[in-house]
């Protein structure tokens, strides 16, 4: 192989599997990451809590693309080549056990999001790559003649037969990329919750349903999940995935929508409104108060009886057609209006960023300008909470890496 002189941008999870790659694939290789800040790997820091939500143990490349919002159908090809299976048997070759969880998501077993950042940078050390922090790029140009130029705001030059652009979603990698001659999709923020203030809410935060269906009115975007009331609204799964879906939507919407909540997605309206009518006939004398007939949590129950003007100390044979009616809406088709968006922890995802069918997912090189190439949260390709927009950070960082190589 010839010694091709690679430049990176971006000190994050994508460049840094990127820049492992291709230096074991080709020792000869010169690889550099320049880094604006000092922080590496900054989101593999906070992913999961702390724990660092490695992958999802999703074997199936057509089963894999359906949890990524965009980006799905590029990433079918490139998941045959490189996928959960292939990050997992990654690290443990680099003494860093893993670990599956009941729902499928992949953390290390140690708990610690530092043994997935000390394992990247003490590969990306051991296989010779060269690590800048502190570094501003300010310009970048196509040169014929050497490949790339590159400019720093302290005047220093740097030049590059070939340059990886995986800077997430920092704004200045979109402008790199449309200098070049790329599409950007505009970015809006995906994975959040809901702000809702609802008077059914309040005082229930930490209360959660484990599955309930949620919709936004006049759509088709409609979601199923765990549900979690906060004091600000709701979250969960269920609404993180309906605003990953409904992202684009929502933020064209101003994040202002009517969110339709089933709180019994399991029972039909039918089965609900013989359970309740059940209770009336056969415990009449029994305050409603007293239990939750349906299995939702006691205070949500008394909060949702209450909307429809009932209290704890009513007594079932005072509850009327009428009252029965408006009990079973607000149960299988609860309206809430959404008045913005929350962040989820303090991670956050977009969507958005360079256009896909601009880039050959064979190798992740530009269409449009030989030499330059993309991974990770750069291009238009997001996932959903679970480990999947890590796993293609090391997908398309890994095709990266051995198309750099060459």
């Amino acid at each position: 192989m010839s010694d091709p002189q690679v430049l990176i941008l971006g000190g994050g999870a994508a460049g840094f599997f990127a820049a492992i790659t291709c230096a074991e694939a080709n020792p000869h290789a010169h690889i550099t990451i320049l880094e604006k800040s000092r922080a590496l790997l900054s989101k593999v820091h906070i992913s999961g809590g702390g724990r660092c939500n490695v992958t999802h143990a999703c074997f199936d490349p057509a089963l894999l693309v359906q949890h990524y919002p965009r980006g799905g159908a590029a990433l079918r090809g490139p998941f045959t080549r490189f996928q959960p299976r292939d990050t997992l048997a990654w690290f443990e070759q680099r003494d860093v056990p893993l670990k599956t969880e009941g729902d499928g998501r992949v953390f290390p077993v140690s708990n610690r999001s530092e043994t997935i950042v000390d394992c990247l940078r003490s590969s990306a050390r051991q296989a010779g790559v060269e690590i800048r922090t502190q570094v501003s790029i300010t310009s970048i140009e196509r040169d014929g003649r050497s490949g790339f130029v590159l400019r720093s705001n302290t005047g220093e030059t740097f030049t590059a037969d070939r340059v990886l652009l995986a800077t997430g979603s920092n704004p200045q990698g979109y402008a790199w990329a449309s200098a070049l001659g790329h599409s950007i999709a505009p970015p809006v923020p995906s994975l959040f919750t809901f702000t809702i203030d609802d008077p059914r809410l309040h005082g229930l935060a930490g209360i959660s349903v484990p599955n309930a269906r949620v919709e936004i009115a006049g759509t088709s975007l409609t979601q199923s999940g765990p549900l979690l009331i906060t004091h600000w609204g709701l979250s969960g799964p269920a609404i993180l995935k309906l605003s990953a879906w409904g992202a684009r939507s929502l933020h064209d919407q101003h994040y202002r929508a009517q969110l339709l909540v089933d709180w019994l997605p399991h029972q039909w309206e039918d089965v609900v409104r013989q359970q309740l009518q059940t209770l009336k006939s056969d415990q009449p004398k029994k305050y409603l108060g007293n239990s939750s007939p349906l299995g939702l949590p006691l205070r949500l129950w008394l909060s949702l009886i209450g909307a429809i003007g009932l209290d704890a100390d009513r007594r079932w044979t005072e509850v009327s057609k009428r009252h029965l009616a408006a009990l079973i809406d607000q149960l299988k088709r609860g309206a809430y209006a959404v008045s913005g968006k929350g962040e989820f922890k303090e991670e956050f995802v977009t969507c958005g960023g360079v256009t896909l069918d601009e880039v050959n997912f064979k190798t992740m090189e530009s269409r449009v300008c030989p030499g330059l190439y993309f991974a990770g949260e750069i291009l238009d390709i997001d996932g959903l909470t679970g480990g999947f927009n890590f796993q293609a950070a090391w997908t398309t960082g890994w095709l990266a890496g051995r198309a750099l190589a060459q």
